[in-house]
């Protein structure tokens, strides 16, 4: 049986397994959190976070005189270990937990206080030496720490995304120039409109993802504000008046992000707005890209009673009665994980409103759901790059076919034989199925030089005054 040692809380006294570098706080609320069954390190980057937040707390208090050499280098290097990793799976909170983050950041404080203690050559769990509120929590609260983590974690999984994003861009942007030469039908509300070039077709959707690559990274400027000095409600109390200052510049030499500290900590310690701003753009993200990927289902259906425009890479059988068939299933995940980070937004949502006076206690759930909305994303994008788009053919005779089959060429005729005489043969197409080029020949509307000029799909790729000649 594993050894235990005997620790206390304001609650009461309760046997911890020696085994555990955590103690009795972490304890309780892996019994009261059995909600999500994952637990917080299941978000490293947020456990680096919190060591680099107390590393740079313990510098900040020695520096203004209120904790001592020894035990400020302790928790440092106890920090290291959980930079180094070594110390992950001792953080088992659930990531969906009550007490706005009081639990996380107990948990923090327990490992780094009892790792202190074994270099220290001290037993875990003897407090006198190293104390995981007195000492590692020194001038804090879980209300400017547990924020402060989730932030510095967001930047950088915004910056991993923005990377994907980048990545599938360039996909998008080689195909662009590879299918520049193949000419399509334009479609509007699922019907013909006027022709384009395939690659202009995939160059927008480039230019879709770099706008949103964009709005991403000045999300990302907001969430680099943070309140560390606030302690409870903003005010400090607590904290040597210089703390917020110098506590600010270290931790933003030790993770080299330059963070800003608030202005107003009272209004920094219960504002979620820049939540609220990043989810919004997530969602905005989440559904440009499920729309490219409808596209590329809609473009890819087939192969024979569909559009059949283009090919994606096959990457599965796609039926276990349906012998030979293929699904598109890239665009097919990156749906679903679309539709997950609308869903999370909403979530985002009603938790950044549901705060009250100093603090919104909600914080677990919106870490959470942006954590896993980054991450999702992230690696939606690179499998869409990789495992999709670089691997998409063209059917170019299929997508000549269509254009010279369109009754949306007409559209073209507007300016030179006006839309009345433009709808009549648009409509005589449609009765007869004869060609657009054919009818106005016959009716003698323009001779065959200005029509092969006209409805040459080449010349109807780019604005062009109706007079103008090839």
């Amino acid at each position: 049986m594993n050894e235990c040692r005997l620790e206390h809380d304001c609650i009461g006294e309760r046997e911890v397994p020696d085994v555990h570098y955590y103690g009795v706080q972490t304890l309780r609320a892996v019994e009261n959190y059995p909600i999500s069954r994952i637990s917080i390190s299941h978000y490293p980057r947020l456990i680096d976070s919190l060591a680099y937040i107390k590393m740079a707390a313990a510098y900040a208090n020695n520096k203004l005189g209120l904790l001592d050499d020894n035990k400020a280098r302790h928790i440092s290097l106890a920090c290291e270990d959980i930079l180094e990793g070594k110390l992950y799976d001792q953080f088992v909170v659930d990531v969906i937990q009550g007490g706005a983050g009081t639990s996380t950041n107990m948990n923090a404080n327990e490992v780094i206080a009892n790792r202190g203690l074994e270099i220290m050559g001290h037993k875990r769990g003897q407090y006198e030496f190293l104390h995981p509120n007195s000492d590692v929590n020194m001038s804090q609260s879980t209300n400017d720490v547990y924020p402060t983590a989730v932030r510095i974690t967001l930047i950088t999984k915004i910056r991993l995304l923005i990377e994907a994003m980048g990545t599938l861009k360039a996909s998008f942007e080689r195909k662009a120039e590879e299918f520049a030469p193949i000419i399509k039908m334009g479609r509007t509300q699922l019907q013909d409109a006027v022709p384009m070039s395939l690659g202009q077709e995939f160059a927008a959707y480039a230019v879709m993802i770099g706008e949103d690559m964009q709005r991403l990274d000045e999300a990302k400027d907001l969430v680099r504000e943070i309140n560390m000095g606030a302690t409870a409600i903003g005010t400090g109390l607590n904290a040597h008046p210089d703390y917020a200052d110098v506590v600010t510049k270290k931790l933003s030499d030790l993770i080299g992000i330059e963070l800003i500290k608030a202005h107003d900590l009272v209004e920094a310690t219960q504002d979620t707005g820049a939540y609220v701003q990043l989810s919004g753009v997530l969602k905005r993200v989440a559904v440009k890209a499920s729309k490219i990927c409808n596209d590329l289902r809609l473009m890819s259906s087939g192969p024979r009673c569909g559009l059949n425009e283009i090919n994606l890479p096959p990457r599965a059988p796609g039926s276990s009665i349906m012998p030979g068939k293929v699904n598109p299933v890239i665009p097919e995940v990156v749906n679903q994980t679309c539709f997950y980070v609308v869903g999370a937004d909403m979530t985002v949502t009603m938790a950044c409103e549901a705060g009250q006076l100093e603090l919104n206690v909600m914080e677990p759930v919106i870490a959470h759901s942006l954590f896993s909305s980054l991450m999702y994303l992230h690696n939606a994008f690179l499998t869409l790059a990789h495992s999709c788009v670089d691997g998409i053919t063209a059917n170019e005779e299929v997508c000549r076919g269509y254009v010279r089959n369109s009754i949306g060429l007409v559209t073209a005729l507007n300016p030179y034989i006006g839309y009345e005489k433009s709808t009549e043969v648009a409509h005589e197409a449609m009765r007869t199925n004869a060609s657009v080029y054919d009818i106005v020949l016959e009716k003698g509307y323009l001779t065959k030089d200005d029509l092969d000029d006209i409805l040459s799909p080449e010349n109807m790729l780019r604005p062009r005054y109706f007079h103008e000649k090839k």
